[in-house]
């Protein structure tokens, strides 16, 4: 007798009940294992950086998620009411002659809101080490053709420290 005959053989003995439990279980551990798949994986957030200052930025991150020195990196779970936005201003040649040495910065803002096709975080680096974060669903960003760093509503803690 094979294993496979053996397996039909012992199926057709249970009863009722069995069966429908056992397939209960089997139904039951797909779905548990989907659910933990999808929670557990990347949704695919991208870092999209943009440079509108004189030096360049070295390299920058969102959250600890690399975003590069430039350019686009994928693939980052970006999450959480606050994104920490940390990176390093590195120099041209001429701007090292000059003096300038790299710098490393940090800035806390608001997470804007995100819709569900979002995909790409836009990281907009302005002057006076100003930063500016927008989410889109492709790689149209609205801080794109701005001269001037755009205003930011204060949020409650920041309107807490103004006073």
């Amino acid at each position: 007798m094979t294993s496979i005959q053996a397996l039909r053989n012992r199926w057709k003995s249970l009863s009722g009940l069995q069966k429908a439990l056992i397939n209960l279980l089997v139904v039951g551990g797909l779905l548990a294992a989907y659910f933990i798949w999808q929670y557990s994986r990347t949704p695919g957030a991208m870092l999209y950086g943009h440079n509108h200052t004189d030096r360049p930025i070295f390299s920058y991150f969102v959250n600890d998620n690399w975003g590069g020195n430039g350019g686009m990196t994928c693939c980052w779970r970006i999450e959480g009411k606050v994104l920490k936005v940390d990176w390093i201003k590195s120099m041209t040649r001429t701007q090292y002659e000059q003096g300038a040495r790299e710098e490393t910065l940090s800035i806390e803002l608001p997470n804007p809101p995100r819709q569900r096709g979002d995909r790409y975080l836009h990281v907009h680096f302005f002057p006076g080490n100003q930063v500016r974060v927008a989410w889109s669903s492709n790689l149209d960003t609205p801080y794109e053709n701005l001269k001037e760093v755009p205003a930011v509503p204060a949020t409650k803690d920041q309107e807490t420290k103004a006073q």
